[in-house]
């Protein structure tokens, strides 16, 4: 308290000071000080005529209500983004609740990854879907889906530590995956059942920023858990 009274005593003196210049940052202090300030000079609420770009002079009421418009303003589009992003969920939601249905049911390898391939070509629009296995596993498993090609290096840069990768890849990895490059992003997820790591899935997109490393990972986490376990059963790995 006494450091307060003091501070305000100091920003009096300065004000009454021919010695000292007021500046910005001392009317600033002595207002935020004296809250009464207005109370006590009401008419200067009105009388008080500040530069706008728009308009050309305000009341400092004026300003203050135009402040709050554009407050509110902000708040109204944020609403809307959020209300945005939750029906987007909720559809995410819906098609994985669907896709795991699907899955469930199939009854072949095959049948997992052609049913994989169109949930991701298909219903969310994306551009392509690989499995690589990894080697030591002994899977002979004829489909458009696999990559053949070694990706043990993609998997040990990008997956050693981490159980995704989103982002851009080096068109050398591209072509190791997709056999072809791919301009856009991808997500790499790794597979794996009761510790035992059985490949990973890539999924690419035409959209630059569409994979991005900020991406939630909820729905994903159950999705591959559940496909690394169907394809353990299916491959009786």
């Amino acid at each position: 308290m006494k450091k307060e009274s003091n501070k305000m005593n100091d920003v009096q003196q300065a004000i009454n000071s021919e010695d000292l210049p007021l500046t910005d940052e001392l009317v600033v202090s002595y207002l935020q000080d004296n809250p009464e300030f207005f109370n006590r000079n009401n008419s200067l609420m009105t009388s008080l005529r500040l530069n706008d770009v728009q308009r050309g002079t305000v009341s400092l009421v004026e300003r203050q209500q135009q402040q709050l418009r554009q407050k509110v303003h902000g708040l109204e589009d944020e609403i809307t983004q959020l209300m945005s992003v939750a029906n987007h969920n909720e559809q995410l939601f819906v098609l994985y609740s669907d896709l795991y249905l699907r899955l469930l049911d199939c009854q072949s390898a095959a049948e997992l990854l052609d049913c994989l391939h169109q949930a991701t070509t298909e219903l969310l629009s994306l551009s392509a879907f690989k499995l690589w296995l990894v080697p030591t596993n002994n899977i002979a498993l004829a489909h458009h889906c696999i990559s053949s090609n070694d990706c043990a290096g993609v998997m040990q840069n990008r997956l050693t530590n981490d159980e995704y990768y989103f982002g851009r890849l080096q068109e050398s990895e591209q072509k190791l995956i997709f056999s072809k490059p791919c301009s856009g992003s991808v997500v790499l997820i790794k597979l794996t059942h009761e510790e035992q790591v059985l490949g990973f899935i890539a999924i690419s997109s035409e959209d630059a920023h569409h994979f991005d490393p900020r991406m939630d990972t909820l729905l994903l986490n159950q999705f591959k858990r559940l496909v690394a376990k169907l394809l353990q059963q299916q491959l009786a790995l």
